[in-house]
């Protein structure tokens, strides 16, 4: 294979003796150039001149010959990137680069001692730029490129390119770059076709155009990782020579093809593939083979994250993968055809891919069955020999083929009328014994005659014209094939299709088969190019010609230049095999009708395996062949060709006993299962080695687990062409999480359930098997195996192999037999295999071989479920009666603890038990085997086995108290007392809920009735059970669904909060990453993730509960590990499941244990036991309780509405985050200022403490924004009112505004009525705005007390509360903010007040609403009693009192914006939620500014508009933890800008536990010290110097920081992201983090460990995975993966800075006024591949939507190995706001001294930076590089690059 060539080190790389260029380093020169003569130091001084001088020279005469040759380019001077070696584009692909050459190109030599490494790389100033962009729609952007000048790799370049990209579909983004000006070839592929909608929801990427130099940038959406970065090298494009580079994100880069991979996962060490349809031997190399595949996955990371990469391009190119990592395509012909698709998973990304092109056929099922073949039988006589003797030992085996021995001189459509001569009833013959016959078909056809007349197909194809031509167009090209000489049919003529198709026809007729193989359509012709040789043109030469077998375009197939109706053979040759599987498709619907058949192709194209399956060609028996056979088929898995196999036992060479026993182990688990060998070789089949041998038995055995498995390998043929999924799956694409799974390519998956390990070496009974993690069972003896996500040593003695069931499967089966004919007659089974409890499984049946049952509905679907005892058989789509009267014989169940005491099975509501003799258990194995069965396919079934109920299985039937056995047994439930505590002793039975009466599914979601158990009434009488209910479940997006249970027949009370949800649901199945099912008896849903099968949502759980104000809704939940529901006090972020219950009711409480506080979110984030996350939000807004038990299982409670569910599938918590949050509204970008510090206190007794505190905060040179007031500032706390102590306030307030301050007020909702004069509630009443009863109750004002006095009186402050409320308070109205008229009160009131005294932002508190009497003023609540005293009452503060205790009375009448009248019983938890919105709007209104407002009661969506503050919290050190454990959930929660009173509201602080709080609360977003009245001051200032010092100091850090913060305040409004974050959102791979939480992050980025112990001096932290820097000291830690102790004196507080990532700092200030206009710094935290990225969002920082209205500049920053650049991704920033940039602190910059830094701006020229700019400490390896003088605004790109000196 290598003459005539060059070695491929002399391809690529350096400079060669044939070139007459000198040797530039010993390993260039040739054996024996190298003389041994040592030469003295004059004589190295002038070599080394002379060399120079002759440098010198040859440049010159390179400079002017390029001058004179390359026109527009005379003053081309190539710029050369400083860019890591593995970034480098090879400028010279086609071999024998040297010095003189690279430069003639224009590109940049540099010799290096890394092998591989290309010296001749391309300059920046190769490529095209754009001239022009439009976007016609924001689905599709166009530009037209101009090409750069510079000199021409292989000429022919295109001056003007057309750029155009399609936001396809949510994951799929397509992009052509042609030339603009005229057409080019394109494939004319069968299904991809232009796309004429738009996406139906938000795109998962986003595309960037970088414009000067031309580059592409796709970004997945939710991370902003970049995807897909072609600016890594230039846009070539020339009339034969496309090329493009692409950066990727790592190196898990799977596909391209076809090839011999002999691993799974690609080699990105400078590895190039040819692709090229070509007939060549599978060994090994790295030629091209059969088919064409340009078409990657890239698995980014442990998230499961990936994409695809699919160029469609049929011309012969060739894909180089390199280090950077990065792939570059070099393609001859055709355009730019780019489609990259993204998916969650690996096997999404395949789902879409075949989505694009085709999702693959169901085979045949008996074409799933065993294959015998051989290429030379010699005789009919022989072929009956072989299939006799496999016959005669009950070999399952189902197909015999006969090759081109059966045909007349290897000619297609005829037979051997000699040897052959009873071929025409050879498949009668199969037939008898029920099998199958299938014969093989060439495409060349001989133009010599028959033995005994003319050949007529030739003769048929010559008059139709049907053949390949010749350059002229006219004459057919003649090449030399098995035949002789032969022509080649055109199968792109759909002449020829017709021709072929009546030849099919003619030879059927003759000789009858089954199915058809077509081989040699690369195409193969043993000449090379024709008879009559090539012309020399630029087609058979062209100017570059990628690595194909033998370097020649035409070796062994046809010229280039031969004609075909879709064009040159140029342009179509890998296309031949393609066009010949769509003709033979047409043939095939002909011949065969609806019988559905088999094709077999050995060339393909993406899209084949819509039609036709594939074989790995001609293999050879040997150990390396058996291995390479899995990555092959795990890449057409990928491709789309599910029905894929290799050659059993090898097809050239004389197999062994042992390799052939080997290979038909594992080839029993080959989608196509063949043994197939070659002319002259003895033959392989199992019986040829004796009928009771090794090899025969071992065969038999596995071949029957095989035909057992089918009917689970059919339906993995099913999901395959329904929604794309994979057959074979590689172990990665179930395990992702795990890298140990990315490089496993021994072992294989059928589907996610069944994992094989097959013996793949000589002489061994051990494998080194790798388990992934997950609970296994052994197929063979069904018991459990203890290893998980580990390798172990697996003994396969020599008639084993490994098979192993995953725990959670439930596989169909069906007894096995000699062939499918007789199998699909036999009874079938169920294994069930249970994974805590839990299993799963599909089965499709349908007739096995009629076309198209899907679309016309001939077909069976059934779901298995297998949950908590409950095996669940039904039915999903019924349209097929097989006629073999089929039935589940038997069920057996894997990892069954204890024997059942009884089983019964339901159907049609008839119920009989399993008598106990078909009933077998094995205690040791812990198997159950049911035997005996009747279950009748096609009908729905229950299968349940009962035990004893445990204490975690119970439900509570009786969650009041005063439990009883008597109260229980009348709600027909259970009463067992258990000693365990909080257990309940009444528990609901099995039944009690509700039955599905009937269920329509349509794309979008499901509607159903259910009807209650009439047996099982709640026994509320005031709640009376609504009997019947709908269901609506609906697929909203990809990653979102909502079911509702509601009532039909009268409307209730729904939560009037608006929420973004699609206009459009997913229809598409494929595309969504959940399923639901449907459990009828008794009714629930359950959800479940697809790629993992994780049961998220299981509401089968007894117990579900609708009456009028009781409803009651349990789930079983997939791991014990939830977070979120409040707003409760909770003593850790992860919830305890020992039945702990929470209710939930807006209520002025202070936090403490179990009491429910201010706000109301429904909402929570599980954990599953993969890793994956999913978020339940239920839309419902009354009084609630939750209760978690240790099942684990999860029960809500509510007092009313209807029951709504939004379920956010994640699958990574920030991601269920960013879900939750685009459902319910984005968090709202607060001012840059509300993140500066901030001080209030209630209880300032005038201006003048005020204004002594602001001048001590300066004088002390504390940073400081934010100053407050809290009611004291007001006359007798009314709102809009100022007090007399505070008259000069207004004038203080604008001092310090003045200086840069800025000044919130609070107001409280309620308003006084007791005033002689007070406007506010004198336009209320004219305006009626306030809350009041219904007309039929008086329709009076509800009244209640809250902090507004009397007027006129004296306070006694030490009377007790009571009395001071009754005695003192006075009368208050409650404004009904729903209302329209309340929100322009509401505006008109604060624009006043505005006018008296300024303001930034606003405070409202008290909004729950809070009221200091019960209901109303006299207590006596008005209406029905059962509101405020409801039939059931959650565990809240003070249950007894009922719910109208410090609040209003629940009968109280409000009004939603559209008029209609509600409850306050059903709005209550909604008051500060409505409140909101109407402070935010009048607050921008009357400032014209952003400001903030902080609100303490919230619902979900709040965020939107307001921050919220943790509430009147205790001044104790267990307060420090509880602030982080609620930062956390309100990040959960939607609402980022949080944080807790530092130093504590009630009761005096402590200096340790405040200084300690100062600390911790420097890192609050909303960072505010704040304490009650009565109690001595705690700001900053109040204590000693000390204490000032480290109040300074920590702040001075966090005012530093915050360019970082505010981008992630941005990166949340704009995308959701959390900022306070837990470590399990960025750690969700390890586990430890899942219950951490006194450490939280910002972001990404920056770890805050705080003391929170007194007296502590040191605090363990846990330290994540990865490179950690001490943000004091610079210094990597390296620890990681482990606690440590780091110190903690009383002025520290540890901060770690995490690897990988750029923070955008300023220097601190005293205001942030001060610090926006310091420069900007970067501190760079290089990770262990010394790379890091970060971000920066910029804005003026106050004003009103400056991201909706593009007024800002985002930019990001990456570095790797020792280039640190900016990208400007968006400039709408005003000139007035911009930044220049200062100090870059690289962290981790190395040991080796930096000697050399240099600065680019823009597409400037790299200059040098003084000496004086830069400092490197060795010791903390802290690179310091100075900017400053350099004046650069950020709004510029520059990238900067250090280097060590030698």
């Amino acid at each position: 294979m290598w003459n005539e060539k060059v070695t491929s080190a002399q391809r690529h790389y350096g400079p060669f003796v044939n070139d007459h260029t000198e040797c530039l380093t010993p390993r260039s020169c040739p054996a024996g150039k190298m003389g041994k003569r040592k030469f003295s130091g004059l004589e190295v001084a002038l070599i080394v001149l002379f060399i120079l001088v002759t440098v010198v020279a040859v440049a010159l005469v390179v400079v002017m010959a390029t001058k004179e040759k390359s026109g527009g380019t005379e003053d081309f001077v190539a710029q050369c990137p400083d860019i890591p070696e593995e970034q480098r584009v090879d400028c010279y692909p086609d071999g024998g680069a040297s010095m003189t050459k690279c430069v003639q190109r224009g590109c940049c030599w540099n010799s290096v001692d890394t092998p591989n490494v290309p010296w001749c790389f391309f300059s920046i100033n190769h490529n095209y730029e754009v001239s022009s962009e439009q976007k016609p729609n924001e689905h599709r952007l166009e530009a037209v490129l101009k090409r750069m000048p510079a000199p021409s790799l292989f000429g022919g370049d295109i001056q003007e390119l057309s750029f155009q990209a399609e936001m396809q579909t949510q994951n799929r983004l397509r992009f052509k770059i042609t030339d603009a000006k005229n057409a080019r070839f394109e494939v004319p592929h069968e299904h991809v076709q232009s796309v004429a909608s738009s996406p139906g929801g938000a795109l998962n990427y986003e595309v960037e155009l970088v414009k000067n130099p031309f580059g592409l940038r796709v970004r997945r959406a939710s991370s902003k990782k970049v995807l897909f970065d072609t600016t890594v090298g230039p846009l070539v494009f020339a009339d034969q020579y496309l090329q493009l580079s692409a950066k990727l994100p790592s190196h898990n880069i799977y596909g391209l093809g076809e090839h011999v991979h002999q691993n799974f996962r690609h080699d990105t060490n400078w590895r190039t593939w040819p692709i090229f349809t070509r007939d060549a031997f599978p060994n090994g190399g790295t030629h091209n083979l059969y088919g064409h595949y340009p078409f990657f996955l890239c698995l980014e990371d442990k998230s499961g994250a990936s994409f695809g990469v699919f160029l469609m391009n049929s011309n012969a190119m060739e894909v180089t993968l390199q280090p950077a990592p990065a792939a570059t395509y070099r393609t001859i012909g055709g355009v730019l055809d780019f489609y990259v698709l993204l998916g969650d998973t690996p096997e999404a990304v395949v789902q879409e891919f075949l989505e694009l092109v085709g999702r693959p056929v169901i085979p045949a099922y008996w074409s799933l069955g065993f294959q015998l073949s051989r290429w030379d039988y010699g005789s009919l006589e022989e072929v009956k020999r072989t299939v006799e003797r496999n016959r005669k030992i009950q070999l399952p085996y189902d197909v015999q083929y006969t090759d081109i021995d059966y045909m007349e001189d290897k000619k297609d459509f005829t037979y051997n009328l000699v040897n052959f001569t009873e071929l025409p009833q050879f498949a009668s013959y199969m037939h008898s014994n029920g099998q199958k016959y299938i014969l093989i078909l060439d495409p060349a056809i001989a133009i010599s005659r028959r033995i005994n007349g003319p050949y007529e197909s030739y003769d048929r194809g010559n008059q139709e014209k049907v053949w390949v031509m010749e350059a002229d167009g006219k004459t057919p090209l003649q090449g030399e094939v098995w035949p002789g000489t032969t022509v080649f049919p055109d199968f792109t003529n759909p002449a020829c299709v017709k021709w072929w198709t009546d030849e099919i026809q003619r030879f059927h007729a003759a000789v009858p088969h089954d199915a058809i193989w077509i081989d040699m359509n690369e195409v193969s012709n043993f000449l090379k190019g024709s008879a009559k040789g090539c012309a020399a043109n630029k087609l058979n030469f062209p100017p570059f010609t990628p690595r194909i077998l033998d370097d020649l375009m035409y070796s062994k197939t046809l010229c280039m230049d031969a004609k075909q109706t879709w064009g040159n053979h140029y342009d179509v040759h890998s296309l031949y095999g393609y066009s010949m599987v769509l003709a033979t498709e047409v043939a095939m619907k002909q011949v065969f009708g609806k019988n559905r058949s088999l094709m077999l192709t050995r060339s393909s194209f993406p899209g084949v395996g819509k039609y036709s399956g594939h074989w790995l060609g001609d293999n050879a028996a040997n150990w390396n062949d058996i291995k390479w056979a899995i990555p092959g088929m795990l890449e057409f898995s990928l491709f789309g060709v599910p029905y894929i196999g290799a050659d059993i036992c090898g097809f050239f060479d004389n197999t062994t006993e042992e390799l052939c026993r080997r290979w038909m182990q594992v080839g029993a688990f080959y989608p196509f299962s063949r043994n197939h060998n070659a002319q002259n070789y003895r033959p392989q089949d199992p019986a040829a080695f004796g009928e009771n041998s090794l090899l025969a038995n071992t065969s038999k055995h596995y071949l029957n687990i095989r035909y057992t498995l089918l009917p689970y390998l059919y339906t993995l043929f099913y999901k395959a062409h329904v929604r794309g999924d994979t057959v074979v799956r590689p172990v990665m694409h179930e395990f992702y999480s795990d890298n140990a799974t990315w490089t496993v390519d021994r072992q294989f998956l059928w589907g996610p359930y069944l994992l094989i390990t097959p013996v793949l070496d000589p002489g061994v009974d051990t494998v080194r098997a790798y388990i992934p993690d997950s609970l296994w069972y052994d197929y063979e003896t069904k018991e459990k195996i203890a290893p998980r996500k580990q390798y172990v040593d697996m003994r396969l003695p020599a008639d084993k192999l490994g098979l192993h069931i995953r725990g959670g499967a439930v596989l169909p089966t069906q007894r096995p037999a000699v062939s499918t004919a007789y199998s699909r007659k036999n009874p079938m089974g169920l294994i069930i295999a249970l994974d805590n409890g839990v299993a799963s499984g599909e089965l499709f049946w349908d007739d096995g071989e009629s076309r198209d049952t899907v679309i016309t509905g001939n077909y069976i679907h059934y779901q298995f479920t297998v949950n908590k005892g409950t095996l669940t058989v039904r039915v999903l789509h019924s349209g097929y009666d097989d006629p073999n009267n089929l039935k589940f014989e038997d069920i057996t169940v894997l990892g069954m603890t204890s024997l059942p005491s009884s089983i019964t099975v339901t159907s049609d509501n008839t119920q009989v038990s399993v008598p106990p003799e078909n009933i077998q258990y094995d205690g040791i194995k812990e198997v159950l085997n049911i035997r005996n069965l009747t279950l009748m396919l096609g009908r729905n079934y229950t299968v349940r086995w009962q035990g004893v109920f445990s204490d975690n299985d119970r439900f509570n039937c009786y969650p009041e108290e005063g439990s009883d056995e008597a109260k229980c047994l009348s709600r027909g439930c259970t009463w067992s007392p258990s000693k365990s505590p909080r257990v309940p002793w009444c528990f609901y039975r099995d039944d009690h809920g509700y039955n599905v009466l009937d269920l329509t599914e349509d794309d979008a979601g499901l509607r159903f009735t259910i009807q209650q158990n009439a047996k099982r009434r709640s026994q509320r009488p005031e709640s009376p059970d609504i009997a019947t209910l709908r269901v609506e479940v609906k697929y909203h997006s990809a990653h979102m669904l909502q079911f509702k249970i509601y009532d039909p027949a009268n409307k209730r009370y729904e939560v009037p909060v608006p929420l973004s949800v699609p206009a459009v649901p997913e229809t598409n199945a494929t595309k969504r990453t959940y399923k639901v099912e449907v459990n009828q008896q008794p009714f629930g849903i359950r959800v479940i993730r697809k790629n993992t099968r994780s049961v998220i949502w299981d509401s089968t759980a007894p117990g579900f509960t609708f009456s009028d104000l009781f409803i009651q809704i349990s789930t079983y939940l997939p791991s014990k590990y939830i977070y979120g529901f409040g707003e409760t006090e909770h003593s850790s972020y992860l919830h305890k499941l020992d039945w702990h219950t929470w209710g939930m009711f807006a209520k002025d409480q202070p936090p403490g244990y179990k009491m429910n506080c201010y706000g109301v979110h429904p909402f929570y984030m599980g954990l599953e036991v993969r890793k994956d996350a999913h978020g339940v939000l239920l839309l419902n807004s009354n009084a609630m309780d939750v209760t978690f038990q240790p099942t684990p299982a999860l029960t809500y409670r509510t007092l009313g509405g209807i029951l709504d569910f939004f379920v956010m599938m994640g699958p990574t918590p920030e991601m269920v985050v960013q879900e939750y949050t685009e459902l319910v509204g984005r968090p709202v970008l607060p001012a840059y200022w509300a993140l500066g510090f901030q001080l209030c206190r209630y209880g300032y007794h005038n201006t003048s403490e005020i204004s002594d505190l602001y001048n001590d905060m300066k004088k002390a040179r504390i940073p400081y924004d934010v100053q407050y007031a809290d009611i004291d500032y007001m006359e007798r706390q009314l709102d809009f009112t100022i007090g007399k102590d505070f008259e000069d306030l207004p004038k203080l307030v604008d001092t310090m505004r003045g200086e840069g301050m800025k000044f919130i007020f609070i107001l409280d909702p309620a308003i006084s009525g007791n005033e002689t004069y007070y406007p506010a509630f004198t336009r209320g009443v004219e305006k009626d705005v306030f809350i009041k009863w219904p007309v039929d109750l008086g329709n009076e004002i509800v009244w209640g007390k809250v902090w507004p006095d009397y007027p006129n009186v004296l306070v006694n402050d030490s009377l007790d509360w009571d009395t001071q409320v009754k005695l003192y308070r006075a009368y208050t109205a409650f404004p009904d903010f729903f209302r329209n008229r309340t929100a322009e009160w509401w505006l008109q009131e604060i624009r006043e007040f505005y006018g008296k005294m300024k303001f930034d932002g606003l405070w409202i508190d008290m909004n729950e609403p809070s009221s200091f009497v019960h209901g109303t003023v006299g207590g006596k609540c008005l209406g029905p009693a059962k509101y405020d005293y409801p039939p059931y009452m959650p565990p809240l503060e003070s249950r007894a009192m009922g719910l109208n205790h410090k609040t209003l009375c629940m009968n109280s009448e409000q009004f939603l914006p559209d008029g209609t009248p509600v409850k306050h019983y059903d709005v209550h938890n909604l008051y500060g939620w409505s409140h909101a919105k109407p402070t935010y709007d009048a607050l921008l209104n009357v400032t014209g500014e952003r400001g903030v407002v902080v609100s303490r009661s919230t619902y979900p969506s709040s965020g939107k508009w307001v921050g919220h503050w943790l509430g009147d919290n205790n001044s104790g050190w267990d307060q420090l933890n509880k602030s982080i454990i609620g930062m956390m959930e309100f990040s959960l929660f939607g609402i980022p800008y949080t944080g807790a009173d530092i130093c504590g509201f009630f009761n005096e602080a402590e200096r340790e536990m405040c200084l300690r709080w100062m600390q911790l609360g420097a890192f609050y977003p909303y960072s505010r010290n704040h304490n009650g009245k009565g109690n001595p001051r705690q700001d900053p200032v109040a204590w000693d110097n000390n204490f000032i010092e480290v109040s300074r100091k920590v702040l001075n850090i966090r005012y530093t920081l915050l360019p970082y913060l505010y981008t992630l305040m941005f990166e949340a409004h704009t995308k959701g992201s959390t900022v306070v974050r837990p470590l399990l959102h960025e750690f969700v791979m390890d586990r430890i983090t899942w219950s951490i939480d006194q450490q939280f992050l910002w972001g990404p980025a920056l770890l805050i460990v705080p003391v929170l112990e007194k007296g502590a001096v040191e605090v363990i932290a846990y330290i994540p995975e990865g490179r950690w820097y001490d943000y004091n000291t610079t210094m990597a830690t390296n620890v990681s993966k482990r606690y440590q102790c780091l110190p903690a004196p009383l002025d520290h507080i540890n901060l770690l800075v995490r690897g990988g990532y750029i923070l955008p700092w300023q220097q601190p200030a005293q205001t942030t006024q001060l610090s926006r206009k310091n420069p900007l710094g970067l501190l760079v935290a290089l990770d262990a591949s010394l790379a890091a990225n970060g971000s920066l969002f910029w804005d003026d920082g106050q004003s009103i939507e400056t991201y909706e209205r593009g007024k800002y500049l985002l930019a990001t920053f990456s570095a790797s190995k020792g280039t640190l650049q900016s990208t400007v991704e968006y400039d709408g920033l005003a000139p007035a706001d911009r930044l220049t940039m200062g100090e870059v602190k690289v962290w981790g910059a190395g040991s080796a001294q930096v000697k050399e830094v240099t600065l680019t701006v823009g597409t400037g020229p790299a200059k040098p930076l003084p000496a004086e700019a830069f400092t490197h400490n060795l010791n903390t390896q802290e690179l310091i590089i100075d900017l400053t003088k350099q004046l650069i605004h950020v709004n510029r790109r520059f990238s900067i690059t250090w280097k060590a000196g030698v």
